[in-house]
């Protein structure tokens, strides 16, 4: 049975039409209730105001970027990584921001095109917050190096540190070599999955093999996540260990323990 094209395009018309409405709010300012919801199941806040100049400004009012700030510093999405993919949607979606407030300008024949690409415009912006739940590589060493410096002075740490003595050295780089109280240097490394965590068991044990004086901090992005033949061989060669990112107290805690939070006064 062959499918009529006419009436399909006449039923998605009328589900669409059911589902988005047109409500005058005060000052000129019309709010559009669509079916776009947030993960949570909280509804996009989506309006159309009048500009002086006869176009239309549709608008989330500021709500997007205040909705993600209830689970995630939303300060993190002005920097490093997290700050590239934003500026990449705001120009591919050819989206405007002013304080906050996300919005695009159009004029009225434009409408229908306008709300769904403003609605895809704002599921790609608060996507961005699960960047925290499932940590990118890229972000996650950004985020680390930020909450080591949360304890410790930048002056003390030491990023992608070799040691010289060893043979084939650059294979076997530190993410952050940091100076000890013991007089140790605390070697952390951050593990965001599997191959990380294979790369660091591998440098851990050419530095015990090499008899170096070291103290160790693994950081794992999600622990539970590794297969359990890798995270036991991390275990056995590895020293403190911080199960989640997530988990800032246990870090503080191990980088106080180690670490020596300021630099060496000459």
């Amino acid at each position: 049975m062959g499918i009529d094209i006419t009436k399909l395009q006449e039923k998605l018309c009328s589900i669409l039409c059911a589902n988005i409405h047109i409500m005058p709010l005060k000052n000129g300012i019309m709010r559009v209730e669509t079916p776009f919801l947030f993960s949570d199941g909280d509804p996009y806040q989506i309006y159309i105001r009048e500009m002086s100049s006869g176009i239309l400004r549709m608008t989330d009012c500021g709500h997007t970027l205040m909705h993600m700030s209830y689970e995630n510093d939303i300060s993190k999405i002005r920097d490093g990584t997290r700050n590239k993919i934003f500026q990449d949607i705001m120009s591919e979606m050819d989206l405007n921001e002013d304080d906050g407030e996300l919005f695009m300008e159009f004029n009225a024949d434009n409408l229908a095109t306008i709300l769904f690409k403003f609605g895809q415009s704002l599921t790609k912006i608060s996507d961005l917050n699960f960047l925290n739940k499932a940590r990118v590589e890229s972000t996650f060493y950004e985020d680390l190096y930020e909450s080591i410096l949360k304890t410790v002075s930048a002056d003390v740490i030491t990023e992608s540190y070799v040691l010289p003595e060893l043979q084939d050295a650059q294979n076997y780089p530190v993410d952050y070599k940091i100076e000890g109280k013991s007089g140790n240097p605390l070697f952390v490394f951050g593990v965001p999955g599997r191959d990380k965590a294979r790369l660091a068991t591998i440098i851990l044990e050419r530095l015990l093999r090499q008899k170096v004086n070291f103290d160790s901090l693994i950081v794992f992005s999600d622990q539970t996540l590794l297969p359990r033949a890798d995270l036991a061989r991390l275990t056995n060669v590895g020293g403190e260990m911080v199960s989640s990112l997530d988990a800032q107290d246990d870090l503080q805690r191990k980088l106080v323990k180690y670490a020596r939070s300021e630099p060496t006064l000459n």
